[in-house]
């Protein structure tokens, strides 16, 4: 993952139009996606960081919207 765009992050209108069950595979993905970034963060790979700080944001709104 070198850019945001690597991310594959989804607009808020598409998200807005998936189901509670393609929500919490979108959670479950970025969650997974945001621990590898962890760990590069931690090994010293990954030098981007604000990738996580877009993640964890992206991950808030999907939650929000899953309830």
């Amino acid at each position: 993952m070198k850019e945001l765009k690597d991310l594959k992050l989804m607009d808020n209108t598409k998200l807005k139009d998936l189901s509670k069950d393609k929500l919490k595979e979108e959670i479950i993905k970025s969650e997974k996606n945001l621990f590898i970034l962890r760990m590069k963060k931690q090994t010293g790979e990954l030098k981007q960081t604000h990738l996580m700080k877009h993640l964890r944001r992206y991950i808030a709104r999907l939650k929000t919207l899953s309830i």
